[in-house]
């Protein structure tokens, strides 16, 4: 049995002890963005610590618990703060928290984190929806010996769900006017908090520190629209195990070279803290969509 199995085995045979809870729907919560957890009937909550052989978040704003419970009626699993490759941990035990999911009955998966901006005309508090990514910056998550739950070689040319990432564009597109009158409320001193859903390319580089603006030029020459330290990996292992997968980026910054100060977390996390509102009314219409399937 291979080290990746027997961890995948162990964690979720575990969590098999405390509930038989089967959820329908995954979530992952980046930074900033825990509180949506708030919106979630919770039956149980489960610490990383807790779990034997298992990674725990280290990073600021991340709580690091799966949470189970429904969302208006739908059964969800939750990961309240993920972990990096940037802690220190193998490329394989960063996505395992995916790979429970998986295995715990969860067949679609709502990836979330915090981005720089690169696409033109992007600015922090607009949400994008990820169309595709480019992960060639870090290993590959499906190194080692192949999981019997998906191919050796398995094909990436959809790995975000069409049909999910139109449920997000009717889901935004419906919540547009709602989101403005709360931009009004909020008083965002003409931010652009609860700007039309973007779409766009993500490309994951492997942290922590923050690009150089001579990157940034460079992957934006790729074919990148947002940049961070997460998530591509996590689309690879759920694509890998056949969920149906979309996500979600918060903009929360512009990228290296493209805004005058310094990049920093605390800039992360006040940024998706004023986009909480829209976030949270978003993603119980996509959870009610998705949920029809």
């Amino acid at each position: 049995m291979s080290e990746v199995k027997d961890k995948l085995d162990t964690a979720v045979a575990f969590i098999r002890e405390k509930t038989n809870f089967v959820p329908k729907i995954a979530m992952v919560l980046g930074s900033g963005l825990g509180d949506f957890a708030e919106k979630i009937e919770i039956e149980l909550e489960i610490p990383y610590a807790a779990i034997p052989g298992f990674p725990v978040s280290t990073v600021s704003g991340h709580s690091g618990r799966f949470i189970f419970g429904n969302v208006n009626g739908v059964p969800v699993i939750c990961m309240k703060g993920r972990v990096h490759y940037y802690e220190g941990y193998d490329i394989t035990d960063v996505v395992l928290p995916i790979r429970v999911m998986g295995r715990l009955g969860a067949k679609f998966l709502i990836l979330t984190n915090a981005a720089g901006g690169i696409q033109d005309g992007m600015e922090p508090g607009d949400l994008m929806m990820i169309t595709d990514h480019i992960s060639s910056f870090v290993p590959s998550p499906l190194k080692g010996e192949n999981l019997e739950y998906g191919e050796r070689f398995p094909d990436m040319s959809h790995v975000y769900d069409e049909e999910l990432q139109r449920i997000i564009t009717k889901s935004a597109d419906e919540t547009l006017y709602e989101n403005a009158a709360l931009a009004l409320e909020n008083d965002d001193n003409g931010s652009n908090i609860f700007s039309p859903l973007k779409k766009g390319v993500y490309c994951q580089l492997p942290g922590p520190n923050y690009e150089t603006p001579a990157e940034i030029r460079m992957i934006k020459q790729l074919g990148a629209d947002a940049v961070g330290m997460s998530t591509a990996i996590e689309a690879i292992a759920a694509h890998h195990l056949k969920m149906r997968v979309c996500g979600i980026s918060c903009i929360t910054n512009k990228a290296a070279g493209l805004q005058d100060k310094p990049l920093s977390h605390e800039e992360v996390k006040a940024t998706s803290l004023k986009t909480e509102k829209h976030f949270t009314t978003l993603m119980m219409r996509i959870i009610e969509k998705i949920s029809a399937l």
